[in-house]
């Protein structure tokens, strides 16, 4: 954690804790080194292969490194030596690294075009020089990636969505300035739930109990898989116990009824919303505008650099599923971001055909 925190932050997913969370995987913690001096460091999580003792060695949105550095591909190189010497018959990594950036202007403008339907197909504002320098080098050093894989099916997310809480200079946004960057009904909802009388809480480790039964109501409404209580709550465990404020829940209640719950992470100066829920009740009272507006608050106050409403797919047509989604995430003010994707490198070819396929026909 000392090289994260001095880097300023990295994903969750990459803190050595994470691997506790992620118990059905076997997790390692590695560094990188030029010498004697630390250049990097990862968190493996080693799936096996049914009846073989193979493993596919997944780094989510990993490993930990500079990536603007002239020997990346020394490093990747590394990093499959050591997954070979692990039995892993290919590796994944999903590098935290922004390639892509839509403003909020280009991703309206691109809402309200009819002949658009995907991001992909606007022309980014900002395409970062070592996000292409990255995807050139993996592809040179046998490095694939899905580049269909742009909804939430394939690992994590190609596509994100987040909320700048600094000036370019590096100073901290006013609260005001941060609702002035929000659009007219993200202000109006904020401020009728406050007329209303909602109330914004920080729960406790019991309160997961409370946000979990209206979690799964959101699951059933929405169509999703929830995850259990006791999958936050090993969450919850595993994280504090490696920093005491790294994850939160939130509480949003109208005159006694809980209406709104989200958890949000917390490593370095980068805040995550990482789960919400809502009850189908009330929802006029707008409970989820309020709970957001606390927790941006909250992360700004804490000096945090970003607050990461996490993933969306890049669909923006009228008819898309998702639509709705973006059109909430937008309304903060925010921009959505591509990483650089998921990438695989196959160390077992024939396991690895075998296993993409498993993977399709699953």
């Amino acid at each position: 954690m000392a090289f994260i925190n001095e880097r300023g932050s990295a994903s969750f997913l990459q803190t050595p804790a994470w691997a506790d969370v992620k118990s059905e995987w076997r997790g390692e913690s590695i560094g990188f080194f030029d010498g004697a001096t630390l250049t990097g460091v990862g968190l493996i999580l080693y799936r096996q292969l049914p009846k073989l003792k193979r493993y596919l060695a997944y780094l989510p949105e990993g490993p930990v490194l500079d990536w603007s550095r002239t020997d990346v591909a020394d490093h990747l190189k590394a990093l499959a030596t050591h997954a070979k010497r692990s039995k892993a018959f290919a590796v994944r990594i999903g590098p935290w690294l922004t390639h892509r950036r839509w403003l909020p202007d280009t991703i309206k403008t691109a809402i309200a075009d009819e002949n658009v339907t995907a991001l992909s197909q606007v022309t980014p504002d900002e395409t970062t020089l070592v996000g292409t320098r990255l995807r050139n080098t993996l592809l040179h050093g046998g490095w694939v990636t899905n580049e269909s894989a742009h909804g939430f099916a394939a690992g994590q997310p190609m596509f994100n969505f987040q909320l700048p809480l600094r000036h370019a200079d590096g100073t901290q946004k006013t609260e005001a300035e941060l609702l002035s960057g929000m659009n007219q009904l993200w202000r109006r909802n904020i401020k009728k739930a406050a007329k209303l009388g909602v109330t914004v809480t920080r729960g406790t480790r019991a309160d997961l109990a409370r946000f979990h039964e209206i979690y799964l109501e959101t699951a059933a409404r929405d169509g999703f898989t929830g995850r259990s209580l006791a999958y936050f709550e090993k969450m919850w465990d595993a994280l504090n116990a490696e920093d005491p404020d790294r994850m939160r829940v939130y509480l949003s209640e109208h005159e006694g009824d809980l209406v709104a719950a989200t958890t949000m992470v917390r490593v370095g100066e980068h805040a995550w919303y990482s789960y919400g829920a809502s009850t189908t009740a009330k929802r006029e009272v707008r409970g989820s505008n309020a709970i957001q507006w606390q927790m941006i608050r909250d992360a700004n106050e804490a000096g945090c650099a970003v607050y990461d409403l996490r993933g969306i797919t890049e669909g923006v047509g009228a008819n898309d599923p998702e639509i709705g989604l973006i059109q909430f995430k937008v309304g903060t003010g925010g921009e959505a971001v591509a990483y650089i994707g998921e990438w695989d490198l196959a160390i077992n070819k024939v396991l690895y055909k075998a296993f993409d396929l498993y993977l399709k026909r699953r």
